[in-house]
């Protein structure tokens, strides 16, 4: 069998090509790749299972290159028909125990989480990491209300045994503040993919998450 990834990277892209300038995704995400990214969220929800399918080919292939992670966003059939390394759930996905049920242990589950108390169900259910946001406003994330801020961060960070991921406006100015608050790393779309430079972008944050 198949031996659990390892949560071994601290800064977790999220995939949306419609930031990337010129529209390559693929592009955009070697770059990031190229600048030290070792972990990767497919997440395009407006594509058909089809197309998710034949894009998330073309990135097991490249972040098989790379030596990096590449998890899938929700779905669970395509994570395992390409080989990820894992499945990310929201609040809509199937049910994390369910997950877990077909996956087993081959496969990382991370959990997006927005309050305490589902951070803390998502680690009783076998949660690998989650992502806690919004910690700064950022349009993607208005949907779910007001920013959580550092504080709460700080707060599921004392409470949970898992990796937590600060997600929802991280830029470069901001890194050295989550980490202080406990979040084992970041996970950020725009401040690399929407970036003119990429690698970079992907670069100088690495060099924040790693400074001493």
């Amino acid at each position: 069998m198949a031996e659990k990834p390892l949560v071994d990277f601290t800064l977790y892209l999220i995939s949306d090509r419609k930031q990337v300038p010129d529209g390559n995704l693929r592009a955009a995400v070697e770059g990031a790749l190229r600048g030290g990214v070792r972990a990767v969220q497919l997440r395009e929800k407006d594509l058909s299972g089809r197309e998710l399918h034949e894009l998330a080919c073309r990135l097991r292939e490249l972040t098989s290159r790379y030596g990096a992670r590449l998890i899938i966003n929700e779905r669970l059939d395509i994570a395992l028909a390409v080989g990820a390394d894992g499945v990310h759930l929201g609040e809509s996905s199937i049910p994390l125990r369910q997950a877990r049920k077909v996956a087993g242990d081959a496969l990382l589950i991370g959990v997006s989480c927005h309050d305490r108390e589902k951070a803390l169900a998502a680690q009783d259910n076998g949660a690998d990491f989650i992502t806690f946001s919004p910690i700064f406003f950022t349009p993607s994330k208005a949907p779910y209300g007001e920013p959580v801020g550092t504080e709460r961060l700080a707060e599921v960070c004392r409470l949970l045994r898992v990796p937590v991921f600060a997600l929802g406006g991280i830029k470069r100015e901001t890194v050295r503040t989550v980490l202080g608050h406990g979040a084992h790393g970041i996970a950020l779309i725009s401040a690399i993919l929407a970036a003119d430079d990429p690698e970079r972008a992907a670069g100088e944050m690495l060099a924040e998450l790693h400074h001493d």
